[in-house]
């Protein structure tokens, strides 16, 4: 009887340990999946993604002021649906559903994304405000205005994947086969780069904004004096701060919207070095470059800080803003140049 007691509660042991292992092996698992799933996608060369695309067209020697740029924003949405772990934000099951830092880099990329494609359909692809749209680009942008977070019926992929793939049709009619006559067009014209300019500087003074208010020492934080706050609430200027579980998902949010405006600036550059070069601007967008580059430099703490001005500890959200502020400050010179005669 005693016999068969211990054999019973070896067997038990047996099962709890064997269960511990296993569940330790799912948890390494998820953890390395994690790491892998959630580390933010590299810079790609435009100019590279674009002949490999001309390529696969077999029209390398075929294209035209645009091809880059439009092929940028097809790149930058391939990347969010293709990187490693593929797209994130939609997760309904781990480790996906646990990784909100890459989810809102993400969304950072994909506001950006939306802008850029709505500055081609609305401006960059028209002569004259009387023009009529591009058919496929009035396609596209709408698919990338939908839900960000939908799993199924459609998912979200489905739906950017079409976008996609409508942006790339544009690309093919850009291009001139045997004498024919191109049957889209991409006009990289003052006026249109001004108006998208004007986008990217409320993007840009929006986000650097937000990371301040993510300071303890914020301007806008708990710390002002009635009078100021009495001021800020008669011109409507929010006065809370963002909490501390906010923090990292703001900054994140910002080096994805910096990683996707990075593309597209040097996009910009190369298609619009004819009008950047008369005007003597090509300088100021190298400045957004720079700034861009430098906002995304590797992290080298596990978890974002946001330690006081001149406290032992970094703050990273404060060394975002001022990089996104420096873009800013250049989107504001583009702008007036590019609206000057």
């Amino acid at each position: 009887m005693a016999s068969n007691e211990t054999v019973q509660d070896l067997k038990s042991k047996g099962i709890l340990w064997g269960f511990s292992v296993f569940s330790l092996i799912v948890v390494v698992i998820l953890i390395i999946l994690g790491a892998w799933w959630g580390s933010e996608p590299g810079q790609f060369n435009i100019q590279d993604e674009a002949v490999k695309r001309a390529e696969e067209t077999h029209s390398t020697d075929n294209m035209p002021v645009g091809y880059v740029y439009t092929n940028t924003l097809a790149h930058i949405a391939e990347t969010l649906l293709h990187k490693s772990g593929g797209y994130i934000t939609n997760d309904v099951a781990p480790p996906g559903l646990f990784l909100d830092n890459i989810s809102n880099w993400e969304y950072g990329a994909l506001v950006m994304l939306r802008d850029a494609t709505s500055a081609l359909r609305n401006h960059f692809a028209r002569d004259q405000s009387q023009s009529a749209e591009d058919p496929d680009l009035a396609i596209a942008e709408p698919y990338f205005y939908y839900e960000n977070d939908s799993w199924a019926l459609p998912s979200t992929e489905a739906e950017y994947q079409k976008g996609i793939d409508s942006l790339h049709k544009y690309m093919s009619r850009m291009q001139t086969f045997g004498g024919n006559i191109k049957q889209a067009q991409f006009y990289s014209r003052a006026d249109n780069l001004w108006q998208y300019t004007e986008v990217v500087i409320k993007r840009l003074g929006g986000l650097s904004t937000r990371l301040t208010a993510n300071t303890s020492t914020a301007n806008l934080g708990p710390g002002l004096s009635d009078l100021e706050r009495e001021a800020a609430e008669q011109q409507g200027t929010p006065i809370t701060k963002v909490t501390w579980l906010e923090i990292d998902d703001v900054f994140y949010e910002a080096r994805g919207a910096s990683w996707a405006l990075l593309h597209i600036l040097r996009a910009i550059k190369h298609d619009f070095k004819d009008i950047l070069l008369d005007k003597r601007a090509m300088r100021t967008v190298d400045i957004m470059i720079k700034a861009m580059e430098n906002a995304l430099q590797p992290i080298m703490s596990p978890m974002i800080l946001n330690g006081g001005g001149y406290s032992l500890f970094a703050n990273y959200s404060l060394t975002m803003a001022n990089y996104i502020a420096r873009a800013n400050a250049a989107a504001l010179d583009l702008r007036d140049i590019m609206n000057r005669g």
